[in-house]
């Protein structure tokens, strides 16, 4: 049903109604299917009409996805990208680093929908369809994994200046992966790496952006969020957001190569959501470092101001405000 539904849900973007029989007949398929999956559609949120008659219409379709659109909107940096649109994966990211060690290099791999998509620390990221952007970009480096650290805080760069050129001023970034708006997430990063210390390596750059999320999305997450209509107060072209992206990604990846975080941290800290403010740091083992948000050292790791007048580097775990004592 899932293989079905965004291929006639496309159909059905045309603005013309489209019989059963009709649709039955295109997708080699029985009318019974067809209305199986379109009610499915509904049970999903999207709008449908439906006419005894004339069949099924689509009044507002989704902004689809469109690999030429994107090249369009990536201007002189098209060149530098291959870019694959599928309707539904169960993760970009996954199916990346599924690929053969030859696939090639900045392939950027966009979906519809991600029926199992992934975030930070094991969670679910949630995608709507025509209401997120979720991509992943392959990247080779001739330099080892080691060299990567900081990469994520690079990327969320890239999409600082993306939603800049957005007219989105305000946001701001969460170490060591998201993108925040008065402290609700609006977008997330997820980094992948493969091959030796020493180098070469590969990343699996996955990043998630919110454009629009109905209620019922929203009530599912279990922390807050926001989109960028909200934010903005209108829709945003998709194609055109991720075309920005990727040249924002290449101009950034290109520095991260040559000289790491060392002409990136000034940008990153002046973003930062929690610059000098006390928070916590959860490790994945449960235990807790608690200090004030000073800065970031060269390798991308947090720095805490502790209460006992320490300086520490923090290079993993979950950051969570804290009230100032």
């Amino acid at each position: 049903m899932q293989t079905l539904l965004l291929p006639l849900l496309r159909t059905l973007s045309d603005s013309k109604f489209h019989s059963g029989a009709a649709l039955a007949q295109q997708f080699g398929v029985s009318r019974a299917s067809i209305c199986n999956v379109l009610n499915a559609a509904s049970d999903m949120g999207i709008v449908l009409h439906k006419i005894r008659g004339r069949g099924y219409r689509l009044p507002a379709p989704p902004d689809w996805l469109d690999a030429a659109r994107i090249r369009l909107a990536l201007g002189a940096d098209a060149d530098k990208f291959s870019i694959e649109v599928v309707n539904s994966i169960d993760s970009t990211n996954a199916a990346l680093l599924r690929a053969p060690q030859d696939a090639p290099h900045r392939h950027c791999l966009a979906a519809e929908i991600q029926l199992a998509g992934r975030g930070r620390r094991g969670r679910v990221w949630q995608s709507v369809l025509g209401g997120s952007l979720t991509c992943s970009i392959r990247w080779r480096f001739n330099q080892g994994m080691a060299a990567l650290a900081g990469l994520s805080l690079a990327v969320g760069i890239s999409v600082m200046r993306t939603l800049h050129q957005s007219g989105i001023t305000d946001a701001q970034l969460k170490w060591p992966n998201d993108v925040l708006w008065q402290y609700r997430k609006l977008a997330g990063i997820l980094i992948e790496v493969q091959g030796d210390v020493t180098g070469p390596s590969t990343a699996i750059i996955g990043i998630g952006i919110n454009l629009q999320l109905p209620a019922e999305v929203r009530n599912g997450i279990d922390q807050a969020v926001t989109d960028l209509t909200e934010i903005s107060g209108a829709p945003i072209d998709r194609n055109a957001l991720l075309g920005v992206l990727l040249a924002n990604l290449s101009t950034v990846m290109d520095e991260f190569e040559q000289h790491g975080l060392a002409n990136l941290r000034h940008e990153w800290q002046a973003a930062h959501a929690f610059a000098d403010k006390p928070v916590r740091v959860v490790m994945a083992n449960g235990s807790e470092i608690s200090g004030n948000a000073v800065g970031l050292a060269d390798n991308g790791a947090l720095l805490l101001h502790t209460a006992d007048d320490k300086q520490i580097a923090v290079s993993s775990g979950e950051v969570q405000l804290t009230r100032r004592i």
